[in-house]
């Protein structure tokens, strides 16, 4: 019951984006946000927790997530894109997980990312290869900072806590991976680029 209640908010959520904060956004690029929240959700609900059992590290969500901001940003370039992508993401995270709550401190780093590449400016991030290396790095290590702030702060047993330095260590270790996202992320965007691929408000 909980889950279906879950996939009709997700399904609400995509079906009203553009009327509800987006009003900026094309139909096409609500479509793109929508698959993009969906592969962060799913990819991270499915596989991350397989990766911390083992590991006791949180890169993989850092991975995943900052990647598909970075290619989020990249294509639709409105501010807004990114948020909209964390928060459905989140839903879909709790469709597949319930109890993934430490989601959350990705809603808020998703937000952080979004309003970072606006102060910075989006023809300014993606106007060479090293704009895009540095100006997508710096953003996508202080979101997973963020991130890791929150979810250290809020959502982690302080014994687990302990084992990387509290909540400073926990934070670091999301910045990490925020580095390594950040860079598959900077990867696609900029294979894409050299393959002639457009951001979606270019037209050939």
């Amino acid at each position: 019951m909980q889950n279906a209640f879950m996939c009709g908010v997700t399904i609400l959520l995509i079906h009203n984006t553009r009327g509800l904060v987006l009003t900026h956004l094309s139909s096409r690029m609500v479509a793109a946000i929508a698959i993009f929240a969906a592969l962060w959700g799913v990819l991270n609900s499915i596989f991350a927790p397989i990766v911390f059992r083992v590991f006791g590290l949180p890169i993989l969500c850092d991975m995943i997530g900052f990647a598909v901001l970075t290619i989020t940003v990249w294509w639709t370039r409105k501010f807004g894109a990114a948020t909209v992508v964390g928060l459905i993401a989140t839903v879909v995270n709790f469709v597949f997980n319930p109890a993934g709550v430490h989601f959350l401190g990705f809603a808020a780093a998703s937000i952080v990312f979004d309003v970072t590449a606006k102060l910075i400016g989006y023809d300014r991030c993606f106007k060479k290869p090293l704009f895009v290396t540095v100006s997508m790095l710096l953003v996508s290590v202080l979101s997973a900072a963020a991130a890791g702030l929150i979810i250290g702060t809020f959502f982690m047993d302080t014994s687990a806590l302990a084992k990387w330095g509290g909540v400073l260590g926990w934070a670091g270790l999301h910045a990490a991976g925020g580095v390594i996202g950040g860079f598959i992320g900077i990867t696609l965007v900029t294979g894409l680029s050299t393959r002639g691929v457009r951001r979606m408000d270019v037209k050939n």
